[in-house]
């Protein structure tokens, strides 16, 4: 299936590694010109080199998205460096244990910063490109937004307010012709996922009992098969989606329960 990406500029923040990393990966693996917007230097220049070795092109900008002028920075560059801008995906964040007992209001308000402001900051100041090429945005959620996790009231709370803002520009852009998603992942072994685990006093006891509950082949999902969601729905092939949440998990969220 050609999805129509060959030339388009995408704008990935957290684009360097993780889920991230697997979308540059997959934009690039479509023709499409990806944009990657992160603050870890080495992090960014390794997966450029790799994408230059497959013989595929990429830009890249280092921004502290927590804060707006940064944000406002990104999108500029972007434009400057690749002409235009065609899809915004919003995936940085970090799950930071914010609690509602362990935490305090400070910390709470740093951890919206950190996980929701900046994808309103990188809608806004992509509007007027993504008017003009009548592009999309696809947010990346977590299924933490629908079960709770515990102790990570922040992250919860940017996760949810990302879900409402899907919705709530789905319909805002719609005389724009500028359609918004969100994907929702559940379990997928990131470089964070992977440093949480470890915080356990067995973590591969804890990951076992994981991976037992997700009901589709028993196993994590892969940053590859998120991706693969996001280009889809990045791409014309799928012009008439907008306002869905799309849950890639496994059945993890829906399914366990009913199986039990």
């Amino acid at each position: 299936m050609d999805l129509g990406l060959k030339d388009k500029v995408v704008l990935i923040t957290g684009g360097d590694k993780g889920i991230g990393g697997g979308i540059t990966r997959a934009v690039a693996k479509e023709g499409a010109v990806p944009v990657i917007v992160a603050r870890d230097v080495s992090a960014i220049q390794k997966i450029q080199d790799e994408l230059k070795a497959g013989g595929f092109r990429s830009f890249a900008v280092t921004a502290e998205l927590s804060r707006p002028e940064e944000c406002e920075r990104a999108v500029r560059e972007t434009l400057v460096v690749a002409g235009r801008l065609d899809a915004l995906v919003n995936n940085a964040g970090v799950n930071d244990g914010v609690g509602l007992e362990s935490g305090n209001p400070e910390k709470f308000v740093v951890s919206l910063q950190k996980n929701l402001l900046h994808y309103y900051c990188l809608a806004h100041y992509a509007l007027p490109a993504l008017k003009a090429a009548r592009g999309s945005i696809v947010n990346i959620g977590s299924k933490v937004a629908i079960t709770g996790q515990g102790n990570t009231s922040g992250y919860a709370a940017s996760k949810g307010g990302i879900m409402g803002l899907t919705r709530e520009w789905a319909v805002e852009l719609l005389p724009f012709r500028i359609r918004v998603n969100s994907v929702l992942p559940a379990e997928v072994m990131t470089p964070l996922y992977e440093r949480w685990i470890q915080t356990f006093p067995d973590p591969k006891t804890k990951l076992a009992s994981i991976v037992s509950k997700i009901p589709l082949e028993k196993r994590m999902t892969t940053s590859e098969e998120i991706a693969a969601m996001v280009v889809f729905l990045i791409s014309s092939q799928s012009g008439h989606t907008t306002g869905q949440h799309m849950i890639v998990d496994g059945g993890y969220v829906h399914l366990d329960r009913a199986l039990t």
